[in-house]
Formats: C-alpha cells, structure tokens, sequence
C-alpha cells in the first residue's frame, strides 16, 4: 500500500457506511478521536500515551484521545470533541474537519468484553497546533505517527499478553518504540481494511 494521503481517506469513508453496532437499552458508548493531518510522506497520525493508573484498564496503553459518552454530551461526536479538548487541549470544532465515523467495535478490558461500544471519528487537523497532555493523570504523552508504514505492515509486531494464567501474541504496531495493541489496533487495521477495499 502506499503512502496514505488525506484525499485518499475521505474517499474511502465516503465509499459506503461505517458499520453500526446493535445497541441494548442502557448500552453504555463512548468515542474517540482518530486526528491525522498531511505530512511529507502522505500523512501522519496522533496517538496519545495514557497515564498509569491501576483503576483504568486501559492504563499505561496507546490510544486515540477520547472517553465515555456524558448526559451533557449532544451526542458521540461531542463526546469525542469533548474528550479530546480536556485530554490534549485540541479544539476539533476550531482546527479541524471531520471526515467522519469509523467503524464502531465493543470494548474488551483485560480480556473481558465490557459492553461498551466506541465509535471512532476521523478528523484532519487543519492548523497547525502542537496539542500537550492537560493532565498528567489522563494523558502521559502525545505523538505523531506516520500511517504508511502502520497500513504497509512494516510496524508489525507481536504483543505477549498474559492475564488469569493464560498466554496470547496479539497484533500489534511498533511506533517509536511503544507498543500500540488491542483497541487502537484494531481502529487501525479496521482503516487500513476499508483503504484496501476502495482500491
């Protein structure tokens, strides 16, 4: 594949629509923020490192800045707005365009399924801001990241995950030396899936 330009992902989220999924009464949802902006060499990705902390099971994991869906949120985007404005202190709404909804998936936390449902937004950073960690409690880093090399497999690694006595190698990406695995992951190949597709 080659390098993944801006144009390149607005026709593909354009080609058909993000896949829904089925929603229980009372399911709880959240969003996140997929932001890449041009580059040199097609286009470049932001990911955040989140703060070590033992209640969240996402600690210490790469991700796309983002949280749960509040009763004051108008609805997921604002939620990904939201989230992203407190987590890095990036006003979507002001420097960015949305491309639009990724495909959602349900949330798994230390190998449970949590019933929990995210939906990724894809956003293209139109100015140039340096967004920074607003809380050290939330957010330990932020980085950008190249997307063709992740979408040419040449990140590809292996993460051993070990939890209630048993062993996996799950897929994951090398950026910069940190390990981006399970949720973000697969946001990920889920995009590079649909940019093959629309070849």
């Amino acid at each position: 594949m080659a390098d993944v330009r801006i144009e390149r992902l607005e026709q593909t989220l354009a080609s058909r629509p993000s896949r829904v999924l089925p929603r229980v009464e009372g399911a709880k949802t959240a969003a996140v923020a997929a932001i890449v902006r041009p580059a040199v060499e097609g286009s470049e990705v932001l990911l955040i490192r989140r703060a070590e902390n033992p209640r969240d099971p996402w600690s210490g994991h790469m991700a796309f800045p983002g949280g749960r869906y509040e009763p004051d949120d108008t609805d997921l985007l604002d939620t990904a707005v939201r989230e992203t404005r407190e987590e890095i202190g990036l006003d979507l709404r002001r420097s960015a365009r949305l491309l639009g909804p990724l495909d959602e998936l349900e949330a798994v936390a230390r190998g449970v399924r949590t019933g929990l449902v995210i939906r990724p937004y894809l956003f293209v950073l139109g100015e140039e801001a340096a967004p920074t960690p607003r809380s050290e409690a939330e957010v330990a880093e932020v980085l950008w990241s190249p997307l063709g090399p992740l979408a040419r497999g040449e990140a590809d690694r292996t993460f051993p995950y070990r939890q209630h006595g048993f062993s996996l190698d799950l897929p994951a990406f090398d950026v910069s030396g940190r390990i981006v695995w399970g949720l973000t992951h697969q946001m990920l190949v889920s995009l590079f899936e649909r940019l093959r597709e629309g070849r």
